[in-house]
């Protein structure tokens, strides 16, 4: 098992800075029982210029109140603060190329009671990209999405996780690296923790949103689009029509940008190297680092980013 903390690691717990070996939780708490927490996965880079920055900050601690929002828990921290306190989690920590997890738990409710309070916790890990840097041998998972009317797919919800757990562990089961799942129409929406796009003649297609959670790396890819000029269309896609791309990519906060080489053992046409996903596999990596010197900056106007169905 990897090793996220030892007796020297320092978490931030309600407003307060603790080793982690010491640090407790409530085992009646509602988040432990029932699922019910919202979180965030964030990373932090060592840039060109030798400093700590966390990538898109405040969109995700945005995106962390959102979440708690829509599941009804109270949410009172400010994000600037919580900013500040991620940062001395990194400090205290001796790191920079990190990955950090932020998560609002419920206290102790058999009930269903709404709460009244919530807890957070910061930690702060090591780790390399979450599904490595070869390209992926992809397996259409027989586990879908839930329906939205269901749950609030766009909450990055901890019981959510459950779903993703059982696809990526069963395609790895199979010998596949990772899973993609459908909607329950069928449709293609997400991996199990990153979305997905696929390149076909020097353009972009990905899920729209619906069915899927609109990702801050994915919101990424889209702004490296408009600045090199390439259209980009979310619509309803078929396992058939992504057979037929030229490439495909998972992107994500954990995963950051991973190519595919195969869906269902059908490979991909174009050679990795030679696609335009690589390079912007390669853009992504230069703005995380902000190194601003390989940056090719074109009109936003010259691309489409255009919504289907």
């Amino acid at each position: 098992m990897a090793s996220y903390y030892n007796e020297h690691t320092i978490l931030f717990l309600d407003g307060k800075f603790v080793k982690a070996a010491d640090a407790t939780m409530d085992l009646y708490s509602q988040s432990l029982h029932y699922g019910y927490s919202v979180f965030e996965g964030i990373r932090s880079y060592k840039t060109t210029e030798g400093q700590t920055r966390i990538f898109k900050a405040e969109e995700h601690f945005e995106r962390l109140r959102n979440s708690a929002s829509a599941l009804n828990l109270p949410y009172t921290w400010d994000t600037a603060e919580l900013i500040a306190a991620t940062y001395e989690v990194l400090e205290k920590n001796s790191l920079q190329d990190a990955y950090i997890r932020p998560v609002v738990f419920a206290p102790a409710n058999m009930s269903f009671v709404q709460n009244t309070i919530s807890h957070i916790t910061i930690q702060a890990w090591e780790m390399q990209p979450f599904l490595g840097a070869k390209l992926l041998r992809v397996m259409t998972s027989s586990f879908q999405r839930p329906n939205p009317k269901g749950f609030k797919i766009t909450a990055k919800a901890a019981g959510h996780y459950v779903n993703s757990i059982l696809a990526s562990q069963e395609a790895k089961a199979n010998g596949f690296d990772e899973a993609l799942l459908t909607d329950m129409d069928g449709f293609v929406a997400e991996g199990p923790g990153a979305n997905m796009f696929y390149e076909k003649e020097g353009q972009l297609f990905t899920p729209a949103t619906g069915n899927i959670l609109p990702g801050i790396t994915r919101a990424t890819v889209f702004e490296l689009c408009a600045e090199r000029g390439i259209r980009v269309t979310e619509k309803q896609i078929t396992l058939d029509e992504l057979k037929q791309a030229d490439a495909a990519f998972f992107c994500g906060t954990a995963a950051e940008v991973i190519g595919w080489e195969s869906l269902d053992d059908v490979t991909f046409k174009k050679n990795w190297n030679n696609a335009l996903s690589k390079e912007l596999q390669e853009a992504f990596r230069e703005r995380v680092i902000e190194n601003h010197r390989e940056a090719k900056p074109a009109a936003i106007e010259q691309t489409g980013i255009l919504v289907e169905g």
